[in-house]
């Protein structure tokens, strides 16, 4: 059972004309294009480098004591 041929796809394409009206067609496939578009664009944003780098200590202005992540645990255990 391979890839379907030209005619059974001009068959599946006039079924979803009829059940979804031809109006209705080029709006369905924006949404879908555009949920496909942010689904991209957030796996991008979640890269494991910014994750890395958000879970990283950080430093609070005016003090020396590091804030947050493994490091302030073992700043506290040294002390």
């Amino acid at each position: 059972m391979g890839m379907p041929s030209g005619t059974e796809l001009l068959l599946i394409f006039g079924i979803i004309v009829l059940l979804f009206g031809a109006k209705k067609i080029p709006d369905l496939a924006k949404g879908v294009g555009k949920g496909i578009k942010n689904f991209k664009n957030e796996m991008k944003d979640d890269t494991p480098e910014e994750v890395a780098a958000n879970d990283a200590p950080k430093k609070v202005e005016g003090t020396s004591e590091v804030q947050g992540g493994e490091a302030a645990n073992e700043t506290q255990k040294q002390a």
